[in-house]
């Protein structure tokens, strides 16, 4: 019998890594520390991706479709390999960036994850192979694989090219999308389809017919985003434009998905739960905006040349809509127990570290002075989420005893 809870507490644990990571890279600006500061990014990056969402997400998805399957040695095994290069990936790149040992343990995980896709798909129950979540996440599963892409072209771009290449860049930002915007948030569309299936709630085959569709346009249509620091031609601008649209398309259907399904009317969700789901919905709002803003020539040049504006958006989309949408879906599943406390301290450092974040992406822009206290305030704000982060590992482990 596979332990989900405890393999839950496990991504929690690598989540308090990468919060205790990223409190000592703000306190960098802080106090004089001699380290390699893009090492420590580099290890906060992995463990916060690979550690907490990957491994959240494979525990929801087991949860789901393969409690029942008979493979849970099979399972286990790809696993734990799995957490042996997590580990290795956590003792290398703080001390040496992208060298031997840290490569050798990222292509260990993509083979791995690999791996997970394989056995996924193979032993996934007959009866969920023509539900609509299933046909959301098995996407999900190949944005993976396709974003890994990005991580094999820069082997071949450093030795030919050079860290230093437009190319080099492109294949990290095409590695970053293809994980957020592909990967992770359509697995958690995906999981909420379930529990709509679940509840055995009405959903629109046309509806979400539509949204599918429009779903994965903008999925790879909005990478052209991503290429537009490049200051391309006007028609990759237009590309991302398109894709934009067509996420505030599919956004909206899946809104009226939800509504119409009865999910919040029928009061299935605890208040708490509600209030999580609520939160998302505002979050991802907020994300949609935002990138639509950044189709526009203009305000692309602002995202792309002043760093906090970038930083602030991805936080706010990891930290914000993946990070809290995980949250709903490990305490629906009862594989975790939210603690308001521990909800509420995460969210008040989450919110102060984008308004500081994005205050000095402002100050830059409008080419002002920032107070002195900043990196202090702003290295508080990360050990407050730190601290809720902590609240909730150490409510849970004490809910699994």
């Amino acid at each position: 019998m596979i332990n989900l809870k405890r393999d839950t507490n496990i991504s929690i644990a690598f989540f308090l890594l990468a919060a205790m990571l990223g409190v000592f890279l703000r306190f960098l600006y802080v106090f004089d520390i001699s380290v390699n500061y893009k090492y420590i990014v580099h290890a906060h990056s992995h463990i916060a991706l690979l550690g907490w969402v990957y491994v959240a997400i494979i525990t929801i998805f087991y949860r789901l479709y393969l409690d029942q399957c008979g493979a849970e040695k099979y399972y286990r095994i790809i696993f734990w390999c799995t957490q042996v290069t997590l580990v290795g990936m956590l003792l290398s790149f703080p001390f040496q960036g992208y060298a031997l040992f840290s490569i050798i343990f990222s292509t260990l995980f993509l083979f791995t994850s690999y791996w997970y896709v394989w056995f996924f798909i193979k032993n996934i129950p007959s009866s969920y192979k023509t539900t609509k979540s299933y046909k959301c996440i098995k996407t999900a599963l190949w944005y993976m694989v396709v974003s890994s892409v990005g991580p094999w072209a820069l082997g071949a771009i450093m030795n030919t090219l050079g860290a230093g290449s437009v190319w080099y860049k492109l294949a990290i930002y095409f590695y970053l999308h293809f994980q957020y915007n592909g990967w992770m948030i359509l697995a958690l569309f995906g999981a909420m389809f379930y529990v709509l299936e679940k509840q055995n709630l009405k959903i629109s085959n046309k509806n979400f017919n539509r949204f599918f569709i429009g779903i994965n346009i903008s999925i790879v249509l909005t990478f052209f985003l991503s290429i537009l620091w490049t200051e391309p031609s006007g028609f990759y601008y237009f590309l991302a434009g398109i894709g934009c649209l067509f996420q505030v398309l599919a956004f909206i259907l899946f809104i009226k998905i939800m509504l119409d399904s009865g999910l919040i009317a029928n009061k299935i969700l605890s208040k708490l739960q509600l209030q999580i789901i609520q939160t998302v919905v505002v979050l991802m709002t907020v994300k949609i905006v935002l990138q639509l803003l950044s189709s526009i020539p203009y305000f692309a040049n602002l995202a792309t040349t002043i760093l906090d504006f970038t930083i602030g958006y991805l936080h706010w989309t990891f930290l914000g809509v993946i990070s809290v949408g995980l949250f709903f879906f490990l305490e629906y599943f009862s594989l975790i127990k939210i603690p308001k406390k521990g909800y509420y301290i995460y969210m008040l450092g989450f919110v102060l570290t984008e308004l500081f974040i994005f205050y000095k992406g402002m100050i830059v822009w409008l080419d002002l002075s920032f107070f002195l206290e900043y990196f202090l305030l702003l290295s508080i704000a990360s050990v407050i989420i730190f601290i809720g982060i902590l609240y909730c590992f150490l409510f849970n482990i004490k809910w699994c005893k």
